[in-house]
């Protein structure tokens, strides 16, 4: 079962462990970030993995997305 996290971005158990992917592809969104973390461009990115460039955008978003929805509690 295929649920759509954000524009582009889907989970589904079959598929990488049920890690958030870019739809119509095993590309994890993880693997994206790290790239443009590592000082790969957007369109690098999308050329070197077959996705589109609207697509590392759409992970950037999401991530973003999931990061402020972060909730940080300091233990003691």
């Amino acid at each position: 079962m295929v649920v759509k996290l954000a524009p582009r971005v889907v989970v589904d158990p079959a598929v990488r462990f049920g890690k958030p992917v870019i739809r119509g592809t095993r590309v994890p969104v993880e693997l994206v970030i790290g790239k443009l973390a590592g000082g790969m461009s957007v369109e690098t990115v999308a050329d070197e993995y077959g996705i589109t460039a609207d697509d590392v955008r759409a992970a950037r978003r999401y991530a973003a997305q999931v990061i402020a929805s972060e909730e940080i509690r300091g233990v003691a």
